[in-house]
């Protein structure tokens, strides 16, 4: 059995915690709020996220990052896209070359435009060569916790440690497949949720199953175009953390960015909708990053384009969905 850190205590950090603590690993996670401490230590629950569920006695919470990074043999960040780099950066102390570090967290940073497994690289990069592994795939956080059969992938350049993550990792309701393109795992991860936003734009605008169906077939287009022309397989876009995560966040009533797509075509506005809740919406921010990097590459990605358009630049969800079937006419 592992020492794990998992540094963040969201609802999907919380439910990989119940996930590996079921094999039997220490569990160590960080949570930055200080309530949450006392909640995960004595009542057993995370009285902020997914409260419902029991943590089991391997996993002990701690509002210290070097208390929960000492003796972790795998480093396991769940934490939103934005807060990435930070919290890499006050980690660094207590990292070193031994550690196998694995990222949880679907985005892309706004400014650099890197993907997550980048961003750590160049935090840890002048105090040591990172193991840098990821994972995705479709996997609510809630049916996770509840040990639903789960399916996602381990993705990493490191042959070695994508079986090794998969070994530790898998168990009777999670199991991990391993991939090397760690670009395309990435990129599925982060654009899927930009195409949830839309999803749930169509459904908040009363539109039926045609609609979602043109929706992801399209969408699953513009994340492969761009997944490609990163360095990434086209293959893998047809897979779990592709097509399978893409499917899971469009058409589910727990998606948290189909819920804010929902809101948005209902007429909300977009900071009553994210202030309403503490969850986190990683296509909010996505969306723009994504248009930036399809730029970058000369890329055409219009779906993405109105969505940065609703969310940023107070363009009506009819009008955005007007302008995308009002597009020159071509070959699919």
């Amino acid at each position: 059995m592992r020492q794990i850190a998992i540094i963040g205590g969201g609802s999907w950090g919380t439910a990989l915690a119940l996930a590996l603590g079921r094999k039997g690993h220490r569990i160590r996670l960080w949570v930055f709020e200080r309530e949450l401490v006392e909640s995960i230590n004595h009542a057993r629950r995370n009285a902020l996220y997914l409260p419902e569920f029991e943590l089991p006695d391997c996993v002990k919470a701690s509002n210290a990052l070097e208390d929960v990074l000492a003796g972790a043999e795998i480093v396991l960040t769940v934490v939103p896209s934005h807060h990435c780099r930070a919290v890499y950066q006050s980690m660094l102390p207590s990292l070193h070359p031994a550690m196998l570090l694995v990222s949880a967290t679907k985005g892309i940073e706004t400014e650099t435009l890197l993907r997550m497994s980048e961003v750590i690289r160049e935090v840890t990069a002048p105090a040591f060569q990172a193991r840098v592994a990821v994972i995705s795939g479709p996997s609510f956080a809630r049916e996770v916790a509840k040990g639903d059969p789960t399916a996602i992938v381990v993705a990493s350049e490191d042959v070695e440690l994508a079986h090794l993550i998969q070994h530790e990792f898998s168990g009777p309701a999670l199991r991990l497949y391993t991939n090397t393109d760690v670009a395309g795992v990435e990129l599925g991860g982060a654009v899927k949720n930009v195409i949830a936003i839309a999803a749930g734009v169509c459904a908040g605008l009363g539109f039926g199953f045609n609609s979602l169906a043109a929706l992801v077939t399209r969408g699953l287009s513009e994340m492969t175009r761009l997944a490609v022309a990163c360095g990434g397989k086209r293959e893998t876009l047809a897979g779990l953390a592709g097509m399978g995560d893409l499917l899971l966040t469009c058409t589910g009533e727990l998606s948290r960015n189909r819920s804010v797509g929902v809101q948005l075509g209902q007429g909300g506005k977009l900071s009553d909708i994210i202030g309403g809740t503490r969850m986190v919406a990683e296509g909010v921010m996505t969306t723009s990053a994504t248009l930036a990097l399809a730029k970058k590459h000369q890329l055409e990605m219009p779906i993405t384009e109105q969505m940065d358009g609703v969310l940023h630049h107070g363009k009506s969800p009819r009008e955005a969905i007007r302008e995308l079937m009002e597009r020159r006419l071509k070959c699919e």
